[in-house]
This record gives C-alpha cells, sequence and structure tokens, in this order.
C-alpha cells in the first residue's frame, strides 16, 4: 500500500548535501555516497554560474545554513549539558555523529522515513556510532495518530523533565506554508511539555528584494524539476518570518540572516538568500 504521506522523492538532495558535508571536511567518508559524488559533480558548471550570476550557488547556502544552525546548537548544549535533540528529516546530516562524540551529556535521536533509516542505520553502525545516547528512529511529520507521527516520537523518545531541541535542515521548503504550519504549530505544541523547548531550522524566503531576484527564481525552478519537488519560497520578509512563528504558540522567535553573523561559512557575494529560525516555546504553566 503506498503512503500518501511519503515524500522520498526529494531524497536527492539527501545525497547532495551528505557528500557537500564530506567534500567540506564536516563529516566521515561513511557519509558520501556515489549519487551524492554523482550529483555534486553534474552541478559544478551551474554553480559556476549561479557564483557569476548572483554572487552565491547552493554549497554556500548549504554550508551558511549548517554552520549557523551548528553555532546555536553548541551554545543550547553549553547552557544545558544534559540538552535532548531531535533532528527531523536527518538525511545524511553527519550532526548526530558529531555532536555526540564532542559531548557526552547529551542524546541525539536522529529521524527520517523507513527506506532513509535503514540506510543511514546501516552506515552509523559501521562507525560504531549508535547506543543509548545515539538512536534512529522512523518519523513523518505528516503522520497523525500512529507510532511514527511527530507527538508520538517526541512523547515515547524523550525524557519529558530534560530540555528539548528539535531540528529540520533543508526541510520544510519542500513544502506549501499552509501544511508546514500545521507541522509547527503541532511542534510548538509538543514542545510546550518540556522545561525548555526549542526549534531550529532552515528556511529560504521569497527574493522580491533580493537584487538577483530573477536568477534565484529560474533556480528554484531547476530544483524543482531535479528533486521533483514542489520546493516553494516562504515569507517576504525576517518581520513576516517572526511573526507567524510567534502566531503559531511560539513565545521567543530569532532569525539569523547568514550576512550578519558570524560563522565559519563562506559569505554570499550578492546577498544571503536562507535564513535560520530558533523559535522556543513557551514552558509548562508560563
Amino acid at each position: 500500500m503506498n503512503n500518501d504521506n511519503d515524500t522520498s522523492s526529494i531524497s536527492f538532495t539527501a545525497h547532495y548535501t551528505g557528500y557537500v558535508w564530506h567534500h567540506y571536511g564536516l563529516s566521515d567518508s561513511h557519509f558520501a555516497t556515489t549519487r551524492g559524488k554523482l550529483f555534486f559533480m553534474l552541478l559544478r558548471p551551474f554553480e559556476r554560474i549561479a557564483r557569476c550570476l548572483i554572487g552565491s550557488d547552493i554549497k554556500t547556502t548549504l554550508l551558511q545554513r549548517h554552520f549557523l544552525i551548528d553555532r546555536e546548537l553548541d551554545a543550547l548544549i553549553a547552557a544545558h549539558p544534559d540538552l535532548q535533540i531531535l533532528e527531523i528529516a536527518c538525511g545524511l546530516s553527519p550532526r548526530g555523529h558529531r555532536f555526540t562524540r564532542r559531548h557526552a551529556g547529551i542524546s541525539y535521536v536522529e529521524a527520517d522515513l523507513p527506506g532513509m533509516v535503514a540506510r543511514k542505520h546501516a552506515l552509523l553502525a559501521q562507525l560504531g556510532s549508535l547506543d543509548t545516547r545515539h538512536r534512529l528512529v522512523t518519523c513523518n511529520i505528516l503522520d497523525r495518530g500512529t507510532p511514527d507521527s511527530l507527538e508520538a516520537v517526541v512523547a515515547r523518545e524523550f525524557d519529558a523533565g530534560k530540555p528539548l531541541v528539535v531540528i529540520t535542515e533543508g526541510l520544510v521548503n519542500y513544502f506549501d506554508l499552509a501544511t508546514v504550519s500545521d507541522v509547527w504549530r503541532r511542534l510548538a505544541t509538543a514542545l510546550r511539555t518540556f522545561p525548555l523547548g526549542v526549534y531550529l531550522t532552515d528556511i529560504y524566503p521569497e527574493v522580491g528584494s533580493h537584487r538577483f531576484s530573477g536568477a534565484i527564481r529560474a533556480s528554484n525552478r531547476a530544483l524543482k524539476v531535479a528533486s521533483r519537488s514542489s520546493f516553494t519560497l516562504h515569507f517576504a520578509s525576517d518581520g513576516s518570518m517572526r511573526a507567524h512563528f510567534a502566531s503559531l504558540g511560539f513565545a521567543q522567535v530569532e532569525v539569523f540572516d547568514p550576512d550578519r553573523e558570524i560563522t565559519a561559512a563562506p559569505a554570499a557575494r550578492g546577498g544571503a538568500i536562507v535564513r535560520v529560525v530558533k523559535a522556543s516555546a513557551e514552558e509548562p504553566g508560563s
């Protein structure tokens, strides 16, 4: 039986980003796949054109969002050494492997659709990375009332007495705003059951005011074809982003523009085209 909520057709990007992380020294070679290397090589000439036309390329935005999420996660762990982390749609992200080795007190659960979980399980098993602190589970954020739903995974996998951070990277723009907003609303509700509940995500906003908006829209259309998905840009401004998350139940919302933040990521000459959002839910009883 087909699962109408199975969005695994976007896994093209999982292979590509997995290879980017490896190419830039962020992950072990086990995270780099043959398909990922092929996509990386095929996109090289197009990325050179993109750098000339808009001063940026896909790799730049990937590194900007990854380093910013890592920076915020490191800061949260420094404040809460017993932090629990859930990375949804983990794909071939090396973050769980890196962070569980760097921070002895945290627990890290990676979640994805069944096919990617099976692939990632074999990968992490080769690295000896899986244990009680680093686990893999299946999760479909579009499900409701199933063992793989967001609510079921959060309730089953985490201690409600400890802080929780949920991460999505490279996911939300593959859904229309109404669909992903429903997921965000449900997530805000789930996070309020923890003493600290934080959501970290990247978002690609609308590019109407960007100096290279036409070229960016053309690149967006190409990505839709390549990933067989409806990649959609969300929000006209950082302010509208903050207001939207607040309307869904998040008490504090910060939007990070890579152009204004200090990380090890390369700069985009024509202006950053990705944002990272840190949204905190209200504490129980507040």
